[in-house]
């Protein structure tokens, strides 16, 4: 039977997934690729890099697939590898509309999570795992990448981009 200290632990992981992946990560994403032409967008370091193209390709797909999918009880219609083949230079606009209706909805899924969705379990990419694992899922891979368009945009910019201008000297907020 579930206790209202188990009830305040999901409540703390939802808000945190929140704040991490609608407050930080996506907003940053989106100020990296709207800096970018859409050339930068899809430039490619070599053979096996990736783009910021392809990566915002891949993390609508995952966050489609995971969350948005799979706690709605739809079919999972992801084509993976299609994330990462596109070569057709869609414009930079264009793959911010689609990732942000996407993450219109993640908001939707994650604001009505309960205790019990956490602990259920879920057939997602051919893996059975916990509601409490496949945002975290979620979250963890979205920060990995989103790291990357960072990277990348910095790389193409020469210049830091002030995600963390509050912070003074010694890295505490001022």
């Amino acid at each position: 039977m579930p206790t209202s200290a188990d009830s305040k632990a999901a409540e703390l992981f939802l808000d945190f997934s929140r704040e991490k992946l609608l407050k930080q990560y996506w907003p940053r994403l989106r100020q990296c690729v709207e800096s970018l032409n859409d050339d930068q967008v899809w430039w490619r370091p070599n053979a096996a890099g990736n783009t910021i193209g392809n990566l915002v390709l891949h993390l609508n797909g995952n966050v489609g697939q995971w969350l948005v999918a799979s706690f709605n009880h739809l079919d999972d219609a992801r084509d993976r590898a299609t994330e990462f083949n596109e070569r057709r230079r869609i414009p930079g606009a264009t793959l911010l509309a689609r990732l942000e209706a996407t993450m219109h909805e993640s908001a939707r899924v994650l604001a009505r999570m309960t205790l019990a969705d956490l602990l259920a379990t879920y057939e997602i990419q051919g893996h059975t795992v916990s509601g409490l694992a496949a945002i975290y899922q979620v979250v963890e891979h979205f920060g990995m990448h989103y790291g990357q368009i960072v990277y990348i945009t910095k790389m193409l910019q020469a210049e830091d981009l002030g995600f963390y201008k509050e912070l003074d000297k010694t890295g505490r907020a001022s």
